[in-house]
């Protein structure tokens, strides 16, 4: 299988942080940077074919990352866009690549689907 990966994307982890107080506070840590495929939504039969998941609005796929697991409670960063996991899967069950559809988050943290 040949997959151009063209996009650089990271792989972010919402974990609390404490401040120089001791109190804690929202933070994120970058699990992984690395290089994957992205493809938007958009009308062709692949993405109809997924309406189960409706609210994804990108598809990533990427080399799988030994000692990383990937799973719905990361996020995704790519071109400054926040995407929140909905699907992660092994594409044709070998083990060496993930598929992973997602949904936009806006910056109020609302979803980019219209029936959020």
């Amino acid at each position: 299988m040949s997959i151009k990966l063209n996009s650089i994307i990271s792989l972010v982890s919402s974990t609390p942080a404490k401040d120089a107080e001791g109190f804690s506070v929202p933070g994120e840590t970058v699990v992984a940077r690395i290089r994957a495929y992205k493809e938007d939504r958009h009308g062709s039969v692949a993405w109809k074919n997924r309406a189960a998941f409706s609210t994804a609005t990108a598809l990533f796929r990427f080399r799988k990352i030994p000692g990383v697991v990937v799973d719905t409670s990361l996020y995704i960063v790519c071109g400054g866009e926040r995407y929140r996991i909905v699907s992660v899967e092994d594409v044709s069950g070998r083990g060496l690549y993930l598929e992973i559809l997602a949904e936009a988050v806006m910056p109020n943290g609302k979803s980019d689907h219209p029936n959020a």
